[in-house]
């Protein structure tokens, strides 16, 4: 199949949105990364507690890795801000999933301060279009706790489909936690009105 030979490793970043810039860490991140990620309202429905100072400085040096897809696993963390004053708005997140298959899967945090202002929207639609036109990935998938409203229907906007709902599928902070799986191909990524016809936007 042509499409399999189409996976790419590097990516150059910045890469930008209508208003906001996809950057790469750096070592000033420590604080973003902190507040955002001790934030027990941010990390209720993620795995792991509110983070220490400490692990966010672990988590940033993973997030500093350089921005390349090569094996299933690998993954890429990009910060978001706001172009208009640089505000750092949340994690977005582009990961291999299989190489062989051409599967992703995409992610994102937001600070609640910048919620309701469409900001998610506009970075996850940034990161299927880089796993589809950079990376070549023929399928991308997220998933979310069902109680995360925000989070799926936001995958519905994106043209998503919900594929899979996992009824009590783990014991997770004290309770039985479901799943929802959503997954988009890329030739239904492309018919869509809201995707690029080519290239990125750099």
């Amino acid at each position: 199949m042509a499409d399999r030979d189409l996976l790419r490793t590097a990516l150059a970043l910045p890469v930008m949105t209508e208003r906001l810039r996809l950057r790469a860490y750096r070592n000033d991140d420590l604080e973003n990364i902190f507040r955002l990620r001790s934030n027990p309202g941010v990390v209720a429905l993620l795995y792991g507690d509110p983070m220490t100072r400490s692990e966010a400085t672990e988590a940033l040096a993973l997030y500093m890795t350089p921005p390349v897809l090569e094996a299933d696993g690998d993954e890429l963390r990009i910060a978001v801000e706001r172009r208009a004053d640089g505000a750092y708005v949340g994690n977005l997140k582009l990961q291999l999933l299989s190489r062989a298959h051409l599967q992703g899967e995409i992610g994102y945090v937001l600070d609640p301060r910048h919620q309701g202002r469409g900001y998610a929207l506009e970075a996850a639609r940034k990161a299927l279009e880089l796993g589809f036109a950079h990376f070549g990935m023929h399928r991308i998938s997220a998933h979310c706790d069902v109680r995360n409203i925000a989070s799926w229907k936001l995958m519905e906007k994106l043209g998503m489909r919900r594929e899979a709902h996992y009824r009590e599928k783990e014991f997770f902070k004290g309770a039985w936690a479901e799943d929802f799986v959503y997954a988009i191909l890329r030739r239904e990524w492309a018919s869509r009105a809201d995707s690029p016809a080519d290239g990125l936007s750099v």
